[in-house]
């Protein structure tokens, strides 16, 4: 049994060290954005996918491509647009001929979405129908063409950029396609600090190059172990009074009965626990605590509440009914 331990307790170890070297060198390009670097990396811990929305200039294309140049993955990038069809993400069939035989064949050319890890830049850019190709490869980890099903290699990653104030020519991603995103990472303006320092290391010689510091084996190990970290029943009770709390039809809570027109689902409870032992783990514990639950609330939440048309006319955000649970709804003494 002590053995076993001391076989964990290394993996573990390892594991951090790796992800430690990851983030030092995503800092050779990115300034700042600790929390937002973070936040991708639970993302990759828990095997999910993250939408991230910011305005232009906030390196979000650079950080999510400078996380894939410091890990042995397949790299794809996909520039979302409103003529791109379905057919461009997953593939299509081409018509070879056999040399051999002379007959011809239709043979499946794979599409930019059999990689590991898939920028989705500008996802809300382009039509339903193109945004809809992503549902199956998102959820089932795999693609279906001509009744065909082709698995996708694994670890496998979609990180999705949408800009907020443009909205002209653009297509809001439907609430089915949303909850499929593990995360939805806000990416605000650095501090006047972190400013003077992009100025600095982007307008003189150019950064060292990224190297690959973790291979895609040791993100699978890596997310074996985060299913074993440790959350206390009560923590897993909060989670899904939390949960609860959200939907307005079934909610004792006045203000989410003011604002809140459908409330998030059980997938929201699995991602919130998901998510916080992964930070548990990014943080080099083997076992959640409430601080991991209450950070990681914000970024699960935030797509999963649906605020009514007066909230929406109001500014009241799905953030501040996530903000207005935590501090009304407590969990048992003792925790």
């Amino acid at each position: 049994m002590n053995q076993e331990l001391a076989t964990v307790e290394k993996s573990v170890q390892e594991i951090i060290a790796g992800l430690n070297k990851l983030k030092q060198e995503i800092k050779k390009v990115i300034v700042g954005q600790e929390e937002i670097i973070d936040q991708l990396l639970i993302t990759f811990l828990a095997g999910g996918h993250a939408l991230l929305e910011g305005v232009p200039g906030l390196a979000k294309t650079l950080m999510i491509r400078s996380l894939s140049e410091a890990i042995e993955l397949k790299f794809k990038r996909i520039q979302f647009t409103p003529d791109l069809m379905p057919t461009d993400i997953i593939g299509t069939e081409i018509l070879e001929e056999d040399h051999t035989t002379g007959k011809r064949i239709f043979k499946f050319n794979k599409g930019p979405i059999f990689a590991n890890i898939i920028l989705a830049d500008e996802i809300n850019r382009t039509s339903p129908k193109t945004q809809a190709a992503l549902l199956e490869a998102m959820q089932e980890f795999s693609v279906t063409y001509a009744g065909v099903t082709y698995p996708l290699e694994r670890p496998f990653f979609i990180l999705a950029t949408q800009n907020p104030i443009e909205q002209a020519g653009t297509f809001p991603l439907p609430e089915a396609q949303l909850d499929r995103f593990l995360l939805y990472i806000k990416v605000s303006y650095p501090t006047a600090e972190e400013e003077r320092s992009i100025l600095e290391s982007t307008t003189g010689k150019r950064p060292a190059a990224i190297q690959h510091v973790l291979e895609g084996s040791k993100i699978l190990e890596a997310q074996k172990l985060v299913r074993d970290v440790h959350i206390n029943a009560e923590l897993v009770e909060w989670v899904s009074n939390l949960v609860r709390a959200t939907r307005a039809s079934h909610s004792e809570v006045k203000f989410v009965k003011e604002w809140v027109r459908w409330g998030a689902g059980p997938r929201a409870g699995q991602a919130m626990i998901l998510t916080a032992k992964a930070r548990a783990l990014l943080s080099g514990r083997f076992a959640v605590t409430q601080d991991d639950i209450r950070h990681m609330a914000y970024p699960v939440l935030r797509h999963r509440i649906l605020m009514n048309f007066r909230a929406e006319s109001e500014g009241v955000t799905s953030d501040a009914v996530t903000t207005h649970l935590l501090e009304n709804i407590s969990i048992r003494k003792g925790i």
